[in-house]
């Protein structure tokens, strides 16, 4: 899956400023919303919420997947947001997540949620583009070290 078809200079920000794991996710939701990618802002939040409720999203070496699937969207929704001080997302290793990559999918359409995570996990293991998109001054900057455009 090409990321370039999933995000948008509109779902990728540099400048996330909540410093807990809900403030993160409602602000994403909220962006999301903003930016006309979702329609039903309390129910994307809530089934985001629910699934963060199950097991933490946040990965290692600074990363967060926070997601959910409902039938509220018709198609994959992804944005990507950093917090360069962190936020504490009980994260696997312990540490401070800064890289938070969200996605919504439709409840029955598995699909295009595993290649999206695939595709971004690709990206996400190499310390060089972490440290890329930790360097990234402005939203537009993001979304070129993602897609290469």
């Amino acid at each position: 899956m090409k990321l370039k078809k999933v995000l948008s200079p509109e779902t990728v920000w540099v400048d996330l400023k909540s410093d807990s794991k809900q403030g993160i996710i409602e602000e994403m939701v909220d962006r999301l919303f903003l930016a006309g990618k979702i329609e039903n802002r309390d129910t994307i939040l809530q089934v985001v919420l629910d699934r963060e409720a199950k097991m933490s999203t946040g990965m290692e070496n600074g990363v967060a997947i926070p997601h959910g699937k409902s039938d509220a969207v018709e198609s994959l929704v992804a944005a990507v947001g950093l917090n360069k001080a962190g936020v504490d997302f009980n994260a696997m290793d312990g540490r401070p997540c800064t890289i938070f990559i969200m996605t919504v999918s439709p409840a029955k359409r598995a699909g295009p949620h595993i290649q999206f995570l695939a595709e971004v996990s690709r990206l996400i293991s190499q310390p060089a583009k972490r440290e890329q998109l930790l360097a990234a001054r402005t939203h537009l900057d993001i979304y070129t070290i993602l897609t290469g455009k």
